[in-house]
């Protein structure tokens, strides 16, 4: 699966706009993007599989956050670029 394929869901994008505040638990992130546990919990999944978010637990509840900044840069002919790259957050 390619970053395009990953952040091709709408699903995943409201995951990622949530975490951008900071970390968040499932049970909490699933409420605030209006999607039932488990579909919170798969699309978590594909996103720490592809290293964009990591986990942690605290106590009995499992937090993510973002560990990667994407960018997507577009721009239309004479230059003609697509560059969507990830980067750790630590080296911003």
């Amino acid at each position: 699966m390619s970053l395009i394929d990953v952040l091709g869901s709408p699903a995943r994008l409201k995951i990622l706009r949530e975490l951008s505040h900071g970390p968040m638990y499932v049970s909490e992130l699933a409420e605030a993007v209006g999607m039932d546990g488990s579909t919170a919990v798969h699309h978590l999944s594909t996103l720490e599989e592809y290293g964009v978010v990591e986990h942690y637990l605290h106590g009995n509840r499992k937090y993510y956050l973002l560990v990667k900044s994407v960018e997507l840069h577009v721009a239309p002919p004479p230059e003609r670029t697509f560059i969507l790259q990830a980067r750790d957050v630590d080296d911003e």
